[in-house]
């Protein structure tokens, strides 16, 4: 389920994982709501280097947190944007949205991106990679397939990341590590030092 290449081939496809927004009550903070700013920010720099706009493609699942703020900067800067969730957004829009900080606000941001798509998020396929990972780590191997799919040449991988290890299977460390074993660069993002 991968893009096939075309004659409309990206100039850059930029995959994003980052993580979300500590829900309310984290301990220890990882990506506290008050850092939402700076994270921005910091993303924006990127794109910015990176110089990304209309021929490029922006992929990621559209958790509240990072994955939110590179869509909307995407999208700013007119940027294909194709958002790849792990399920439906009945099920998707609370545990990975809603449950943040400020989840009202995030799901009104979810909901404001997905309405500027070209085309509606795409829902893991039933089959899609191995039936024994969560559906958070096939959608990860969906995400960089899907990227690589126009070649490891155009792909420039940005994570949002403290550098620790994930809370648990298919979250932004395991999407890191994938790349890192392809032997491709990561452009990270530290949320620690924002």
């Amino acid at each position: 389920m991968s893009e096939p290449a075309s004659t409309d081939a990206p100039r850059l496809v930029l995959l994003f994982s980052g993580h979300r927004v500590d829900p309310p009550g984290r301990v220890p903070a990882r990506f506290s709501h008050d850092k939402v700013r700076s994270a921005a920010a910091a993303i924006e720099r990127v794109l910015d280097g990176l110089g990304a706009g209309r021929s490029d493609v922006g992929l990621t699942q559209g958790s509240a947190g990072g994955d939110l703020l590179f869509a909307e900067a995407c999208l700013r800067r007119g940027v294909r944007l194709r958002l790849l969730l792990p399920d439906a957004e009945a099920a998707f829009l609370p545990v990975s949205v809603g449950a943040s900080a400020d989840g009202v606000e995030w799901l009104e941001r979810y909901r404001a991106v997905r309405d500027a798509l070209e085309e509606p998020p795409r829902v893991l396929p039933e089959g899609q990679g191995d039936a024994s990972t969560s559906r958070f780590e096939r959608c990860n191997e969906w995400l960089l397939d899907s990227a690589l799919a126009w070649g490891a040449e155009r792909l420039r991988f940005i994570c949002l990341w403290d550098g620790g290890p994930g809370e648990g299977p298919g979250g932004t460390a395991d999407l890191v590590h994938a790349v890192r074993r392809r032997g491709l660069p990561v452009i990270r993002l530290d949320v620690r030092s924002l």
